[in-house]
């Protein structure tokens, strides 16, 4: 098959490009590289007036004119290349906003895809009008949303998640839902919401490609080190005010047993060299299900601290606190399961072995592209 997969997220389309690589399939991936991420693309879109005085400029204009240069730039870099986007069997969408331009341009850039390719399917694999829609109205136990509701943040601050319920972006969610052939999540999280929407052809956990991602058997030699990635925009989103409540507490209880490594919004290669010294990694705490970040931390065999609710540890029939530590957001319950794996470290060298074979059985990379295949011709 011949295929191209639209947009970027946490290296999902790249571990599924080398996946369908592996079976003999034809891909091309376009995107933006996720921004300052820097994952590589086949037509890597360039994301232009983000900074200094050119932002400054771009804000302007939007907010007298409703001009969005950098939505315009994103367009018109996708159009000048649209003949190599043209005769494929299978076009995926990572998203109903996938390049996270104005509405009215990814419906030009939809429709164009559909008109000029065979099929076209959407992934639902990040913050959507389903998705958003039911954490709004507070349908999980706790969610992104949360912090609003808490009164952490202001609502204006939420504005990149909140979008997604306003009537142009509900627009939007109708315009692809209409076009495309079939829906699919990459996680519990989008799975649920969708659970008995039209179109919806059920979870495809996310692929992990092993064979890049060294195990690393936890050695008790020296002091455990704890990572913390904070992506600044995302904050609160992934509950890092949570985690970093918790690591105070922990660095006076342990001051000699531990080091902590953290980092603030650097590119994936960085963000990687960074993280591959810990044992324990501290990826997010309001969700249900693992993302892309943690997975991967899971496979070279980090105990990982990350969505795991009785929802996951059901699809996948597993014990609580075995193959990753489920976080909630609770500080007192961070600081006890950061203790325990502290005073019982060969419950570190446990959850790590434990977690690279469960990234086996349930996310290699070859058979979820192959049973991406199976949906796609079905």
């Amino acid at each position: 098959m011949k295929i191209l997969l639209l947009g970027e997220y946490s290296r999902l389309h790249n571990s599924l490009k080398e996946g369908l690589l592996a079976l003999g399939h034809e891909v091309t991936l376009v995107s933006t590289g996720d921004y300052f991420k820097k994952y590589p693309s086949d037509v890597l879109l360039k994301s232009k007036y983000n900074y200094g005085i050119s932002k400054k400029t771009k804000v302007g204009l939007f907010k007298l004119f409703g001009l969005d240069i950098t939505s315009l730039s994103l367009k018109k870099q996708f159009f000048q290349h649209k003949v190599k986007f043209t005769g494929f069997d299978v076009v995926q969408l990572i998203n109903e906003s996938s390049f996270g331009i104005l509405p009215k341009y990814e419906k030009e850039i939809i429709s164009y895809l559909k008109a000029n390719n065979i099929k076209l399917f959407l992934l639902s694999c990040g913050t959507d009008y389903i998705s958003v829609k039911y954490a709004f109205e507070k349908r999980f136990r706790y969610s992104i949303l949360t912090p609003l509701f808490e009164g952490k943040i202001a609502e204006k601050e939420l504005y990149p998640i909140l979008k997604y319920i306003k009537p142009e972006y509900k627009d939007l969610h109708n315009f692809v839902f209409e076009n495309v052939d079939g829906v699919m999540a990459s996680d519990l999280d989008y799975d649920i919401p969708l659970q008995g929407t039209e179109k919806y052809l059920g979870l495809l956990p996310n692929p992990i490609n092993t064979e890049k991602l060294k195990f690393e058997p936890f050695s008790s030699k020296g002091k455990i080190i704890i990572f913390n990635g904070i992506n600044r925009g995302n904050y609160f989103k992934k509950g890092s005010d949570y985690f970093e409540a918790a690591l105070a507490i922990i660095q006076q209880k342990y001051p000699s047993k531990i080091e902590i490594i953290t980092v603030e919004s650097v590119p994936y290669t960085e963000y990687i060299e960074k993280y591959n010294a810990a044992h324990i990694v501290l990826d997010q705490v309001l969700g249900y299900d693992q993302g892309y970040n943690a997975l991967e931390a899971m496979a070279k065999g980090k105990v990982v601290f990350t969505g795991a609710e009785k929802e996951f540890l059901e699809h996948y029939v597993l014990e609580e606190d075995t193959v990753c530590i489920n976080a909630l957001p609770d500080i007192k319950n961070i600081v006890e399961k950061l203790s325990w794996l502290i005073e019982n470290p060969e419950k570190i060298e446990e959850i790590g072995r434990n977690a690279r074979q469960f990234i086996n059985r349930e996310h290699d990379y070859v058979k979820i592209a192959s049973r991406y295949i199976d949906i796609w011709r079905k």
